[in-house]
């Protein structure tokens, strides 16, 4: 049993409640991009943007003089961020082992992990240029061994958002496109005559681009469904109402519809986190949006124990989940429904989206409880083979298969292991004359 210490002014959107102008918008713009290619690209560039230079792709030379203009400090910090991603996504790629088993004799089975040929990714701009989607988005797709990764990002102000620029180029993009919105998505799935086309699209943006990857999933891969960035923190009495006050707000000025819940076992942690958010939104720069965002999705539960705290935080499915107790790796053991953990008052969840190295690209709206976020293995295909040379093996498994295919009428596929069954195990066909020599039960090397 829980008691709400603060409550939602606002109900928490879900997926499958899109804004019906957004997604007629969105329809639009995407069959007229069908239709006309890159002159429709342009047209939408200029209307949402005032955006059209000769090019919307950056030219190496572009690229370079961005970077050469932005401070060696800004390139350090990205480079170091970049391996710290890198590194993580490398030790992931090294876990996904190729198999290959042998069944029977003869009989062989595996499966081989192989890369999309092509991804794009979107990199938001606007209110925050999220640097780190770069990261996220392009390193790992590289990591995977992406042989194409097209990049792209609004203009800032009519003019290449350098950080942006930057990230793109150092995480390994092949492609860096200043271009932004349904746009930008639609070039990159559909195709334009100068835009070639991608199999996977990542990246977050606002309500237009995830209706866009909405609508084009089926046609390309997309990453996740995108809704409203999300926290949630289990706190027990140890807690600092200090610290989890800061981290409650350091999502809440993400939008001003990201959901800040705090569960905790301590009615004073809660209470003195209330009054804290107040006070510290006071001289807050993002106080504009993030005190919307509390006013509107912040909530605060009181529930007696940690297993009831775990629980409740199972049934939110939150993207970002912190645990601020005295034992923060219960929560390993006694919770399944998350986008990422973050353990204890070391760890928050800014470091997990801006420097430490697991991917932030993750479930809302309650999809952790189905799914895991963006990682190496979104970038590959797990495909699998089969081989069989060993003419008695091949025989008496088509012996089975023809059983099982007339079982469910399937008479062609049992006619396709009656013929291997004749070859290689000398049986009669009973549904044609056709006869094979009696040397032919042998797989021709």
């Amino acid at each position: 049993m829980s008691i709400i210490l603060k409550a939602p002014a606002a109900q928490v959107g879900t997926p499958h409640k899109s804004n019906p102008q957004v997604v007629d918008t969105v329809a639009a713009v995407l069959d007229d991009i069908r239709a006309n290619g890159d002159s429709a690209v342009r047209r939408y560039s200029e209307r949402f943007d005032s955006w059209t230079p000769e090019s919307f792709l950056l030219g190496e030379e572009q690229v370079a003089k961005i970077i050469a203009d932005l401070p060696g400090t800004v390139i350090e910090d990205l480079s170091f961020v970049q391996r710290q991603v890198r590194n993580f996504a490398q030790a992931q790629r090294d876990a996904m082992l190729d198999i290959e088993i042998e069944t029977l004799p003869g009989i062989r089975l595996g499966h081989k992990h192989v890369p999309v040929t092509a991804s794009g990714a979107y990199v938001p701009g606007g209110r925050y240029p999220l640097t780190a989607s770069a990261h996220m988005t392009v390193v790992t797709a590289k990591v995977a061994g992406v042989e194409r990764v097209a990049a792209t990002t609004p203009p800032n102000e009519a003019t290449p958002p350098a950080i942006s620029v930057a990230a793109m180029h150092l995480a390994g993009a092949d492609e860096i496109y200043v271009l932004g919105g349904v746009q930008a998505i639609g070039a990159l799935a559909l195709g334009t005559e100068t835009v070639q086309p991608v199999n996977l699209l990542t990246g977050p943006g606002n309500a237009y681009v995830a209706e866009a990857k909405r609508q084009l999933f089926g046609e390309v891969g997309i990453d996740l469904f995108a809704g409203p960035t999300e926290v949630l923190i289990i706190a027990d009495d140890t807690a600092d109402p200090f610290i989890v006050a800061a981290d409650l707000l350091s999502q809440a000025e993400h939008g001003p519809d990201s959901p800040c819940v705090l569960v905790t076992t301590s009615e004073r942690v809660g209470r003195e986190t209330i009054a804290e958010v107040a006070r510290q939104l006071e001289n807050l720069p993002t106080k504009q949006v993030a005190a919307v965002s509390w006013e509107n999705y912040g909530e605060v539960h009181l529930v007696e124990t940690l297993t009831e705290a775990f629980a409740l935080g199972d049934r939110y499915a939150s993207e970002h989940v912190q645990i601020l107790t005295a034992e923060p790796r219960r929560a390993l053991t006694e919770m399944h429904d998350y986008g990422a953990l973050f353990l204890g008052e070391k760890t928050c969840v800014s470091y997990g989206d801006k420097a430490i190295g697991t991917n932030h690209v993750l479930p809302t709206l309650g999809a952790a409880r189905y799914t895991g976020g963006l990682w190496v293995g979104k970038f590959l295909k797990t495909v699998t083979y089969q081989e069989i040379d060993n003419a008695e093996s091949s025989a008496e498994l088509a012996r089975i298969c023809g059983r099982a295919a007339r079982l469910e009428n399937f008479e062609g596929h049992a006619r396709s292991a009656d013929v291997r069954a004749a070859k290689y195990g000398g049986d009669v066909l009973d549904w044609t004359e056709h006869r094979f020599a009696e040397d032919s039960a042998t797989v021709p090397s």
